[in-house]
């Protein structure tokens, strides 16, 4: 049999962008331009802003910013993604503080029809930077955790292993039993409640907001709120962290997650998908009777390892496509997905 390393570097990885990943990029964006359309048409018809349309303008620049924030991190290459970033976080801040220092000058002469969407614009802005900037602060942080690296062995992937029974491979890795649609549930809630918590706190301290200005507001908000909300959120979700260990045999894929065991043919899987690299780096297999998702993205891995996955060997496309499931490839080649062709 060749060698799995050799197998794994040689496969030809592909997936179809699933439903969850359409979610996390797309839809994101567009429901931001739904949002802010809504919060335009709520102030026009209102006469005034109210609450709601306020929080549909949060909601709607949080939606920009994320879409964008995961656009600019998948980039390739890196380099790239980075420039971008930065400058449009300088872009949005300097324009930001031109509509702060500045705006009421330009706006005042308008139509009443013209200035709605430079208010729900101007509102929206400070949600979508204070992502961008969390996101930025999130690369900064990765710069600075280097030397700790360069101390430290460098983690590496886990690889695959022969089975002790000589029965094919198996992997042995750190993950979360979640689901993607729970991860963007819960990502829409926290943003919610956050939000309606931020908003709360605006007008609790109204006066010393309008002494600091909205941009230095906003941005402390995301300093002293969002950000150890979403480390505090993490800490938590990490420690559900299951040991697991996935194996393909000749006839049949074994996954243990925990205390649980899982043994299924592979003339009875409905669905197999496996995505490497990312936050959202997972297997899930699903057959009748178990749907399994295990995030490894998120989880905290062993030490000396990193949170991903190694590719699928050749071997595992062979089998799968011989047992009569068929292969849907991504242009990206992140995921690989296998179904029970009709």
């Amino acid at each position: 049999m060749p060698e799995e390393t050799a197998d794994a570097a040689a496969a030809d990885a592909a997936v179809a962008p699933g439903r969850a990943e359409r979610h996390l990029t797309r839809t994101p964006a567009l429901v931001g331009v739904v949002l802010l359309v809504a919060a335009a048409g709520w102030t026009l018809a209102a006469d005034d802003l109210g609450f709601p349309g306020f929080l549909l303008m949060i909601l709607g620049g949080w939606c920009l910013g994320f879409a964008f924030v995961n656009t600019v991190f998948a980039m390739q290459p890196v380099r790239l993604g980075v420039m971008l970033h930065i400058g449009v976080a300088v872009a949005l801040g300097l324009a930001m503080y031109a509509m702060i220092e500045h705006g009421s000058r330009l706006v005042d002469g308008l139509p009443e029809q013209a200035r709605a969407p430079i208010l729900v614009l101007q509102i929206a802005a400070g949600p979508a930077a204070g992502w961008i900037w969390l996101g930025l602060l999130s690369r900064l942080a990765d710069v600075f955790t280097r030397r700790d690296r360069a101390r430290r062995p460098t983690p590496t992937t886990p690889t695959w292993e022969r089975e002790p029974d000589g029965d094919g491979s198996g992997v042995r890795f750190s993950a979360l039993p979640l689901r993607m649609s729970t991860i963007t549930r819960a990502t829409v809630v926290m943003v919610v409640v956050l939000g309606a918590a931020g908003v709360a706190l605006l007008i609790a301290l109204d006066d010393l907001v309008m002494r600091l200005g909205a941009r230095v507001a906003i941005i402390a908000l995301g300093i002293l709120i969002a950000f150890p909300a979403y480390l505090g959120v993490l800490a938590v979700v990490r420690r559900r962290t299951l040991r697991c260990t996935l194996a393909f045999g000749n006839d049949e894929v074994r996954v243990v997650a925990g205390a649980r065991t899982h043994v299924i043919p592979f003339r009875e899987l409905d669905a197999l998908v496996w995505r490497r690299g990312t936050d959202y780096a997972r297997v899930e297999v699903r057959v009748d009777g178990v749907d399994l998702s295990l995030v490894v993205g998120l989880a905290k891995p062993a030490r000396g390892r990193t949170p991903e996955l190694p590719e699928l060997p050749r071997r595992v496309f062979r089998r799968l496509e011989l047992a009569g499931m068929s292969v849907e490839r991504s242009r990206r080649d992140e995921i690989v997905t296998f179904r029970r062709a009709s």
